[in-house]
């Protein structure tokens, strides 16, 4: 049986929810599933994701096939790092206290980089909203004064 990390889609017309689950390949995109590993919502800025990061490493480890946008997700949230670590460890170049020391720095300066943009997105939109709507009047007095004479 081939199992897959996919979207399962939920929420309204043109207002999207997804959960992210592990499915037999062969179900219907939103049919029959055998785990909800997290949920992912693109409306917000930006994207939330819960994933419970365990039971992902674990399905990866069993052989299950993300689809493209899954393994998008996996990357940025550090499943698929993780699980890098963890195949060096198991080859023996390094224990699994460093690999997890790694895994943490990464982490932490992924966690600061997406606090950085989500200030950077605030401050655009505070930008916006403060800036005076300036309409462009044009000059009718001089097109008034030609059809005069």
């Amino acid at each position: 049986m081939a199992v897959k990390l996919r979207l399962q889609r939920h929420g309204s017309k043109k207002r999207p929810f997804y959960f992210i689950v592990v499915a037999d390949a062969r179900a219907p995109r939103d049919g029959k599933f055998i785990q909800k590993i997290g949920t992912y919502n693109p409306l917000t800025v930006p994207a939330t994701i819960n994933l419970d990061r365990q039971k992902a490493l674990e399905w990866l480890h069993k052989g299950a096939q993300p689809t493209d946008t899954v393994r998008r997700i996996l990357s940025f949230k550090g499943v698929l790092y993780l699980k890098h670590l963890l195949r060096g460890v198991k080859l023996g170049l390094f224990d699994e206290a460093t690999a997890m020391v790694k895994f943490q720095a990464w982490h932490e300066e992924h966690e600061a980089n997406i606090r950085r943009r989500t200030e950077e997105h605030r401050k655009a939109q505070r930008s916006r909203r403060q800036q005076p709507i300036v309409r462009k009047v044009e000059n009718n007095h001089s097109s008034d004064t030609a059809a005069e004479a």
